[in-house]
């Protein structure tokens, strides 16, 4: 963890030709955030009992025991990969944020070094409510106040924008990022289950 000096880190918009970098930063925490979510999600006992059914299921139809008892779990995997990557704005990242209210901002440390970034979505549906997004930190600055840093200047920004709440998904193996909203003043207020167990939270926040 790097010890940083305030004054030279700067957040501002992404720049289109910055998206490559943002991309690569999106990834990397979704690498780390995916595996632990898999394991998470592949170890609860219901998740076991019904690979368990289907693999003793196959292996009337298949002559391999290895492949009847791998299978399941290769396409549990596959499943909740497609569902995790299944984002709009991933495709066309500054065009996407660059409409209406929404927005993409990116911490920059020493005028060109960018380290992290944040996102804003109004909430469809939800008057006066936007969704933060895609908050993610360099793994090199983490725990050095970037996230914290990142997180207030979005506040700040929803608030000045005229919106009265602020929510964002977390995935309950991202101890850390529970952790950053629940130290900053945000209520959990809701959650995505799969298979009876909470595989997302969200947290919410007045403004």
């Amino acid at each position: 963890m790097p010890t940083l000096e305030p004054e030279q880190l700067t957040i501002r918009e992404m720049r289109e030709e910055e998206t490559p970098i943002v991309l690569e930063l999106l990834k990397d925490g979704f690498k780390d955030t995916e595996n632990r979510l898999i394991l998470y999600v592949l170890t609860r006992p219901l998740a076991l009992l019904l690979m368990a059914v289907v693999s003793s299921g196959l292996r009337f139809f298949l002559n391999s025991f290895v492949v009847a008892l791998v299978l399941p779990v290769l396409l549990t995997v596959v499943a909740l990969k497609l569902l995790l990557w299944r984002s709009p704005d991933l495709r066309h990242l500054h065009a996407y944020y660059s409409a209406g209210q929404r927005g993409l901002w990116v911490a920059v440390y020493d005028e060109d070094d960018v380290c992290g970034c944040v996102a804003l979505e109004p909430c469809g549906g939800e008057p006066r409510t936007a969704e933060l997004k895609r908050l993610a930190v360099n793994r090199w600055y983490r725990r050095s106040g970037v996230g914290r840093s990142l997180l207030s200047f979005l506040e700040a920004h929803a608030r000045a924008q005229g919106f009265k709440f602020l929510v964002a998904q977390v995935s309950v193996v991202t101890k850390a990022a529970i952790g950053l909203f629940e130290s900053t003043g945000y209520n959990m207020s809701g959650g995505r289950r799969w298979l009876g167990y909470t595989i997302q939270q969200e947290f919410s926040k007045e403004l």
